[in-house]
């Protein structure tokens, strides 16, 4: 009867580093992931009351992914970025004429080597298909123009470019007037295969068939 009773122990123990150890790496020595997203907390003063001209994208601009993954049966969010994003827009009046935006997906990191090298690698293949590109499809209107440091909620109509392949999108941005720049803030829903991307899953983790594409961008005029 000992060995039977020390068996079972064993088997409670096990149990409980199976489902216990990966809830304590997760929520204790992980971390939270970081959190989406949004408008800066600081606002500046001053700047042109005039939006017309081109506008680039500046320094403290972030792309990237935002994935819901499962380890063990524990929930857990991946969040990989990449502060290397270039593009403009061009403003006229109160309407947005034209924009182009590119993130460097070579540069994209997590907090995981291991979950970069599958995203370079096997997921998005960085090597032949390098960026990730968002680019206006139609202008959109800012009228009326909101006052300075005051958010403003627009629909983008746009083609995103992932993975050698471009789909039509609509986006739904935050922008707002901050001092001598501007800020948009927004996220793009991403279906992997609607893209030809394969699924993230690997090893003990698997994923969700889709994720989020998000992005903050600063922009100063050129």
């Amino acid at each position: 009867m000992t060995w039977i009773r020390w068996l079972l122990i064993g088997i409670a123990v096990a149990v409980v580093l199976a489902v216990g150890g990966p809830f304590v790496y997760i929520h204790f020595v992980e971390g939270k992931a970081p959190p989406p997203l949004s408008l800066s907390d600081s606002s500046a003063s001053g700047g042109s009351a005039s939006l017309d001209g081109s506008w680039k994208v500046a320094t403290g601009s972030v792309a990237g992914y935002r994935v819901k993954e499962v380890l063990f049966g524990q929930d857990n969010v991946a969040v990989g970025r990449t502060g290397d994003v270039s593009g403009s827009v061009e403003v006229s009046g109160t309407t947005v004429q034209r924009g182009e935006f590119t993130a460097d997906l070579t540069t994209v990191h997590s907090d995981k080597e291991r979950r970069d090298a599958q995203f370079q690698g096997r997921i998005m293949d960085t090597s032949t298909y390098p960026t990730a590109k968002f680019a206006f499809a139609q202008s959109v209107d800012l009228a009326p123009l909101p006052s300075p440091g005051a958010p403003k909620t627009v629909s983008v109509n746009g083609k995103l470019t992932l993975h050698g392949t471009t789909k039509d999108v609509v986006v739904t941005v935050t922008c707002r007037r901050n001092g001598a720049r501007a800020e948009i803030v927004g996220s793009i829903p991403v279906t992997f295969a609607d893209y030809g991307i394969p699924n993230p899953s690997f090893g003990p983790v698997t994923t969700e068939d889709h994720g989020v594409l998000e992005f903050s961008l600063v922009f100063e005029h050129a």
